[in-house]
């Protein structure tokens, strides 16, 4: 069993990102739980496709009309980061997933989430271990295959930006062992420096 973290993480959050498929939510749930206090904030619940949340008039991304789905998904990353703001302000380390593949998206988590220390970790395993990972999980929708294109999108936008992580070959356990050896290099300045 991994080791929980003892440092002091009080003021920080951390942003798991990746198309559909390579693991976003497992890694996160593993990371929030190797924090003494962690709470994982998985966007898909509070609306994206599954939308517990949202028990009417839920439009998925990418679907029409366009401008609500948009804007339906601005509120996801509104109400991530309201979330976590609460949880950090009563001693936990949110842990928030969902797909960010431009600057603008990630830019509203920054401005959000500017009173703590914000890691983004970006899982890149390639899109086939996303689409076969899909299908391993018995999804019967194709959401990876039908997002995978996303992966270009995030690479043009968000390379060089936050830590980096091809899982291809690790376990979760050793993603997040990864991760966290890595932190330095998934914090977010609070400023616009390091930010391209």
């Amino acid at each position: 069993m991994a080791e929980q973290l003892k440092t002091d993480t009080q003021h920080e959050a951390w942003l798991i990102t990746g198309i559909p498929g390579v693991g976003k939510s497992t890694i996160s749930r593993l990371l929030a739980a190797r924090h003494p206090r962690g709470a994982h904030l998985e966007g898909d619940v509070i609306g994206g496709y599954t939308g517990h949340f949202i028990v009417s008039g839920l439009v998925p991304p990418g679907m029409p009309p366009e401008e609500e789905s948009n804007r339906q998904m601005n509120l996801v990353v509104r109400n991530q980061c309201l979330l976590a703001c609460s949880f950090a302000q009563h001693g936990f380390v949110p842990v928030i997933d969902y797909v960010v593949v431009a600057r603008d998206r990630l830019g509203r988590y920054r401005s959000a989430l500017r009173s703590l220390a914000l890691h983004l970790v970006v899982l890149c395993p390639g899109k086939d271990a996303a689409i076969r990972r899909n299908v391993e999980r018995g999804r019967k929708s194709p959401v990876a295959e039908h997002w995978a294109y996303l992966e270009d999108i995030m690479i043009q936008e968000l390379s060089g930006i936050g830590l980096w992580v091809n899982s291809l070959d690790l376990t979760a356990e050793a993603t997040v062992d990864h991760i966290l050896h890595h932190r330095d290099q998934a914090r977010l300045a609070r400023t616009g420096r390091g930010f391209p």
